[in-house]
């Protein structure tokens, strides 16, 4: 398993606290395995949940008509880096 980074870990931390994920350790999930269809069980309704709780922590939206989603929601790394580079520019 890779590392995770500050950031990396701060979003697992927002996941697993938005989603109650009584099961799982925020430092635990893989900043490079799938967010859904892998481990962690997550479905497009937990997509929707994620989208709120990155729009009211770091103010700015994840569009659902965004065609870049999938690639964006690919891994808790491809999702941290997505934060990044549009909090930077809020």
């Amino acid at each position: 398993m890779a590392t995770q980074t500050e950031a990396q870990n701060e979003l697992a931390e927002l996941i697993v606290t938005s989603l109650n994920l009584e099961s799982v350790k925020a430092a635990d999930i893989d900043p490079e395995a799938p967010l859904f269809g892998g481990d962690l069980g997550l479905d497009s309704i937990d997509a929707l949940e994620i989208a709120l709780a990155v729009s009211k922590r770091y103010g700015f939206q994840l569009k659902s008509d965004n065609p870049d989603n999938r690639t964006i929601f690919t891994s808790l790394r491809t999702l941290s880096e997505h934060i990044e580079q549009h909090r930077a520019a809020a």
